[in-house]
């Protein structure tokens, strides 16, 4: 979320900003938040647009640049049509995310198409749409060759590695010397075959590299990318043209987790770049940049109701709704992915009551499903609200599926006017459990007996007694999911 402006400062068109506190008090009141709405997502609208026009403004100076949002990062079409709405194009990973893209009503030819696994259909249907396209790896121009109209409108690129290293997450870092990424570019006669390639390909134009996101300093992405910059300017001089004219730089600036401030800054980003290679962004190659956690992180948190404590080796242990089914990665990588936590009483008000040590888990069942170990927090009760900071990427929108626990509403907030009224629309309801059985093959129920139907002695199988042959289970509904 970028900062509010100064009081003397008048608000833009699309609202005032809204601080979480005030969203939480009226998301309670609301009945989004409480005993029959366990745990849901928020998303900030006034914090998405500033970080779109942040962006915006970081790139100023480039004369052909497309920011596109990598779709992974919050896979929601009505977030997807808002950033839409606000000039962004989409990156997307697989055809789950390209349906959604078009869905969200992105034009094809503002999406761009990356995934190291691209199956000829996919590749095939991004031609025949006009959807950019980044080859992975060679093997792959091969089928891109076999498939491609001469009048396809798609700008085809070819991913490079630049194995400049790695930061201090290796899952977040994707040029390292083994990256399952690109083109391994100091490889042994990788460099000249990435060359010879371009050379037997006019319509090959776009060089594309990420060097990775959480985790990498500014100064190891900037020279991943400036290797690639350097790649197309020895391809251009090589086959005597012009023909790489455009350069995807991926996304990949960090985010801070340990307070509001907004660091580094896409601003910062631009500079990094121009620093480490002028030329980077003087507007010879278009330019094309895939961010998604830097855009929406600080624009989201979670907010959870605490259904019970407890006291465990000396320890205060609160059990909310909100562990590793929405914050998988924190669970599992506490170090890497720390979250702020803020306590809230019942009201939605922030909890004023004396500190405490406590560690802060989640409904799953397992052991590790802590999302804040031994944090000093006031002290928590039933009833009260927590809220998970920072979680408007990858945690609310793209949910973990565990113990069949039910994906959390999530919903969109802003103020029409300073001291206004928050107002909330939804962006997903809350699922269901009959969805979810649904899901599970509800309506092939019988599938397993009717299909191998006799046992190797000649026997019948049934049903177990008590369960019905065929047909859906009633509706059941559980607290907050009707």
């Amino acid at each position: 979320m970028i900062s509010a402006p100064d009081e003397n400062t008048p608000p833009p068109p699309h609202g005032p900003a809204v601080p979480v506190a005030r969203a939480v008090r009226q998301a309670v009141a609301d009945g989004l938040v409480g005993p029959g709405s366990p745990v849901a997502g928020f998303v900030d609208v006034r914090g998405v647009r500033d970080s779109v026009s942040a962006l915006r403004a970081a790139f100023g100076g480039v004369p052909d640049v497309l920011h596109t949002f990598a779709a992974k990062a919050c896979s929601l079409v009505p977030v997807l049509r808002l950033l839409a709405a606000e000039g962004m194009g989409c990156e997307v990973a697989g055809p789950g995310e390209l349906r959604l893209a078009l869905d969200a009503g992105f034009a094809p030819g503002r999406i761009v198409l990356d995934s190291p696994a691209k199956t000829r259909d996919e590749i095939g249907e991004a031609l025949r749409l006009g959807v950019a396209l980044n080859a992975d790896n060679l093997d792959e121009l091969d089928r891109v060759d076999a498939l491609r109209a001469p009048d396809s409108a798609s700008v085809l690129g070819l991913r490079v590695n630049p194995q400049v290293g790695g930061g201090s997450i290796g899952a977040m870092s994707t040029a390292t010397a083994h990256s399952k990424f690109g083109v391994a570019l100091r490889d042994p006669g990788a460099r000249e075959r990435v060359v010879e390639a371009f050379a037997r390909r006019p319509w090959l134009t776009r060089l594309h590299a990420h060097v990775g996101s959480q985790g990498c300093p500014l100064p190891l992405i900037a020279e991943g990318l400036a290797v690639t910059h350097r790649l197309a300017e020895e391809i251009n001089a090589r086959v005597g043209r012009r023909q790489v004219t455009s350069l995807d730089l991926g996304g990949g600036l960090p985010v801070n987790f340990a307070d509001d401030r907004v660091t580094p800054t896409f601003a910062e980003y631009a500079a990094a770049l121009t620093a480490v290679e002028p030329a980077l962004l003087d507007g010879r190659y278009g330019i094309v940049t895939e961010f998604g956690r830097s855009l929406l992180a600080k624009n989201g948190f979670v907010a959870a109701v605490v259904e019970y404590t407890k006291d465990a080796g000396g320890r205060r242990v609160a059990i909310t709704h909100a562990g590793a089914q929405t914050a998988t990665r924190t669970v599992f990588m506490p170090d890497a992915w720390p979250l702020r936590v803020g306590a809230y009483g019942p009201d939605g008000t922030p909890k004023r009551t004396p500190t405490l040590r406590q560690d802060v888990a989640g409904p799953c069942c397992f052991a590790g499903d802590v999302v804040a170990h031994d944090r000093e927090l006031p002290e928590l009760a039933e009833g009260d609200v927590v809220v998970l900071h920072d979680t408007g990427a990858y945690y609310f929108s793209t949910p973990w599926a565990y113990n069949s626990l039910p994906r959390p509403a999530v919903h969109g907030y802003g103020c029409a006017e300073a001291g206004g009224r928050v107002r909330f629309a939804t962006v997903r309801p809350a699922q269901t459990v009959a969805e979810i059985s649904r899901e599970s093959g509800l309506a092939q129920a019988d599938a397993l007996l009717t299909s191998f139907a006799a046992d190797p002695a000649g026997r019948e199988r049934r049903a177990p007694a008590g369960v019905p042959s065929r047909g859906p289970s009633p509706e059941v509904a559980g607290p907050g999911h009707p």
